[in-house]
C-alpha cells in the first residue's frame, strides 16, 4: 500500500479530531465581520479557494484568497491566515515576514516546528494531519474541516460522508478515461481544482478544473466519448444533458452510493457533502497512476515543499 492510500483512509478521523480543536483555537481564527484574506500555494491555495467562498456564503465576512506569491500588498484586511503543510515554503515565509507587525496573521500548519511558526503572530498545528506523502489529501481537507468548523459546520457529522467515501468503489474505472474534467459551484470550485490537480502530481495525468456555470463557455468542446466530467455540489440546470450529448461520462455525488448516472436522484436520501466527494476524487487520483504504472508516492518533479534558494 502506498502512503497516501493510508492518509486518503485516516481522513474521517483527522476531520473529527480537527472539528474537536476548532473551538480551543477559536481566538485565532477570524471573528464574524473581519475582512480576511487566506492565503497558499498549490494544493492549499485551493483549500483557501474553498474556506473564502464558504465563509462569504456563511454570512462571516468578506473573504478573499490568493496564491501567497500573489498577494496584493496594498490591500489592508484585518487577518491572514496562511494554509501551509510544511511551514517551510518560501511563499509562504516571504509573505508572513512582509506583514509581520503590521497585519495580524494566523498559520495552519502540520509541523508546529516549522519556520512559519516563527513568523506568524499565531500557530493552528494540525501535527495528526501531517503527512508522509508528496502528494497532499489529509492535511488539506483537515485544514479546511478545521475552518468549516469554526464557520459552524457540522464537520463531525460529515465525518460519516468521509467514512462512506474511503470505503465505496470507485464511480468510474480510470482505465477506462483519457481526460478528466471537475466542476464546481461556490466553494467547490475549489474542491473541482484540488481534484484535477491530484489526478495532475499522482498519475501525470491531465485533468481540468472550471466554475459549473462557465463549464458550456468553450470547455465542454473537449468532452468525448472515453472522457470523464466531475462534478462537486450543486448543478447547473440541463448540465447533465449537455454532458451526455457529448458521450463523456458524468460522475455527480448527491446521495450515498455515488453513482455514474444521468437523471433523476432517488428522493429522501442523504446528501453527500463536496468534501467527502473529494476523498473519493483523490482515491481516484491514486488508482489513475497505479493502472498508468506510477508510484503515487513518488510524482516526477516534485517534493513535499517548495524551498527556493
Amino acid at each position: 500500500m502506498a502512503y497516501v492510500d493510508a492518509e486518503i483512509a485516516s481522513q474521517p478521523d483527522c476531520w473529527r479530531e480537527a472539528a474537536e480543536l476548532s473551538a480551543f483555537v477559536r481566538d485565532d481564527l477570524p471573528r464574524p465581520g473581519e475582512r480576511v484574506a487566506v492565503v497558499g500555494c498549490g494544493t492549499s491555495w485551493f483549500m483557501a479557494m474553498a474556506y473564502a467562498a464558504r465563509r462569504e456564503q456563511a454570512g462571516q465576512g468578506e473573504t478573499d484568497a490568493f496564491q501567497a506569491s500573489e498577494f496584493p500588498a496594498g490591500r489592508r484586511y484585518d487577518r491572514l491566515i496562511a494554509i501551509t503543510r510544511s511551514g517551510t515554503t518560501t511563499e509562504v515565509l516571504e509573505l508572513l515576514a512582509a506583514l509581520r507587525g503590521r497585519t495580524p496573521t494566523t498559520v495552519i500548519v502540520g509541523d508546529p516546528a516549522s519556520p512559519a511558526v516563527e513568523l506568524a503572530g499565531a500557530t493552528v498545528a494540525l501535527p495528526f494531519a501531517d503527512e508522509r506523502s508528496v502528494v497532499q489529501t489529509r492535511f488539506a481537507t483537515t485544514a479546511l474541516a478545521l475552518l468549516r468548523a469554526h464557520l459552524g459546520d457540522p464537520v463531525t457529522a460529515l465525518a460519516a460522508d468521509a467514512e462512506v467515501a474511503v470505503r465505496s468503489p470507485l464511480p468510474i474505472d480510470p482505465a477506462t478515461i483519457g481526460q478528466a474534467t471537475f466542476l464546481g459551484r461556490g466553494w467547490t470550485v475549489g474542491l473541482a481544482q484540488e481534484a484535477a490537480l491530484k489526478c495532475r502530481e499522482a498519475a501525470t495525468f491531465w485533468a481540468e478544473a472550471y466554475p459549473a456555470m462557465d463549464y458550456r463557455h468553450g470547455p465542454i468542446s473537449i468532452a468525448a466519448p472515453g472522457r470523464l466530467v466531475w462534478a462537486f455540489g450543486e448543478l447547473p440546470e440541463g448540465l447533465p444533458e449537455d454532458v451526455a450529448a457529448t458521450g463523456a461520462a458524468f460522475v455527480h455525488s448527491r446521495t450515498h452510493g455515488w453513482r455514474t448516472v444521468l437523471g433523476s436522484w432517488s428522493a429522501g436520501r442523504t446528501p453527500v457533502d463536496p468534501m467527502a466527494d473529494l476523498i473519493l476524487a483523490q482515491r481516484f487520483a491514486v488508482a489513475l497512476a497505479t493502472s498508468r504504472g506510477l508510484d503515487p508516492d513518488a510524482p516526477r518533479h516534485l517534493s513535499r515543499s517548495v524551498v527556493l534558494a
